[in-house]
Parts: C-alpha cells; sequence; structure tokens
C-alpha cells in the first residue's frame, strides 16, 4: 500500500491488545493519540521505551493523548513481556499493546520495511489527532530508541499551532517565543491576537511571546 502522509486519516483497525479488543477510531475518541510500533517482545530498546511511555503517563493525560504500542508477537507474548517491563523500568504499563501477529495493523502503516528488518516493524511513531489525522511521523532503526522528549515537544507544537497563529521555531520548548505566520498581516488583528506586542526581525520573521502562556 502507499506510504501514509501528513493529512491522511489514520486507517482504522480491529486487533486484540493487553487491554482487550481495541477498535481504534472508536478507542481514540476525541483524544489525541500517539501510535508507535516495536521490532519485537523482550528486546532491550523496546523495553526502555514502553517503561518510559509508562513513566510519562501523566505528561500524556494533561496533553489528552493517549498512547498505544503495537509489536508482531501474539498476545501471550505481551503478557508475559509487560512485567518484565514493570520490573526492569520501575514503573506500570497501563496503556494497550496491541498484539499484531498477522501484522494487520504493521501492513495497514506501512511499519515492515524489508530492507531494514525482513519480517519486524521499524520503530514508527504516529501522532493522530482528534480528528484522525495523521498530523506527524517518525521513522527510528531498530537499533535507536526514540526521543520522547521529542515526541511531547511535537505534541506541545501541534497543540499550539492549531489554536493559534504561529508556528514554532527551531529548538523550540513550550514556553519559548514563538513565529507568527506570514499570512496575518492586518494590523487590528495582529494586536488583538498579540497584545504583548512582537519584534519584527524582518518582514517575515515577526517573534513574539507563546500566545497561551
Amino acid at each position: 500500500m502507499p506510504t501514509l502522509r501528513l493529512g491522511d486519516t489514520a486507517p482504522d483497525f480491529t486487533q486484540d491488545s493487553t487491554a482487550g479488543p481495541i477498535s481504534f477510531h472508536e478507542w481514540i475518541g476525541n483524544d489525541w493519540a500517539v501510535l508507535f510500533s516495536h521490532p519485537a517482545d523482550f528486546t532491550p530498546v523496546c523495553t526502555t521505551e514502553l517503561g518510559k511511555t509508562a513513566a510519562l503517563a501523566g505528561e500524556f493525560a494533561k496533553r489528552g493523548v493517549k498512547p498505544i504500542a503495537v509489536s508482531v508477537d501474539t498476545l501471550e507474548s505481551h503478557g508475559k513481556w509487560v512485567p518484565d517491563i514493570n520490573d526492569t523500568q520501575d514503573t506500570e504499563v497501563d496503556f494497550p499493546i496491541l498484539a499484531d501477529a498477522d501484522r494487520k495493523v504493521a501492513t495497514l502503516y506501512d511499519m515492515i520495511h524489508p530492507n531494514a528488518l525482513a519480517n519486524a516493524t521499524v520503530r514508527s511513531v504516529f501522532i493522530i489527532d482528534p480528528k484522525k489525522t495523521i498530523r506527524t511521523t517518525f521513522t527510528y532503526p531498530a537499533s535507536t530508541g526514540r526521543n520522547f522528549d521529542e515526541i511531547l515537544r511535537v505534541i506541545d507544537s501541534l497543540q499550539l499551532t492549531d489554536s493559534h497563529k504561529v508556528a514554532t521555531p527551531a529548538n523550540w520548548q513550550d514556553g519559548d517565543d514563538v513565529v507568527i505566520l506570514p499570512s496575518l498581516q492586518d494590523p487590528t488583528e495582529l494586536a488583538q491576537r498579540f497584545p504583548k506586542g512582537f519584534n519584527a526581525v524582518r518582514p517575515y520573521l515577526r517573534v513574539t511571546p507563546q500566545p497561551n502562556k
């Protein structure tokens, strides 16, 4: 199938998980979701990633984001792996791990890259909004663990820029200055939207304090 692109509707599916059967779009509801894949159970990098996701449960929750993992191993295998994650990472996995032994989800989301891994998933990440639209994708090799600070940073940027006519500059962190969209030129609207003012470094580069802070 063709590669999923930003702006596409996230494919729906029904699949078993450690939290019972998941109907994906229904499960997302009115929240955001982060779907991320793992090459296999009982692998060292994946164990640290799932532990980190569990440790960040509060950070995801306050952003209205539901994390969900997928591995091509069986539900029985997941059930044996989760206690290892909890024990070695000193946490409690409380989000679903999809059991994708038939590779239905991996195929829908193009997570198997034969030139990298013959029959397992690469480390894919999909950030999906409440409209079920794919907003961001990442793909990592099996050897490289994901940066969850970056995943949260991107979610912060998406949620901010959805509600304000701004974009976030390089290395932006929540609370830093942002830039005003070049399409916004009306002086009255600029004054209303940005009462703290802005610094016009160039006509196209106008820096302003983050408007929701």
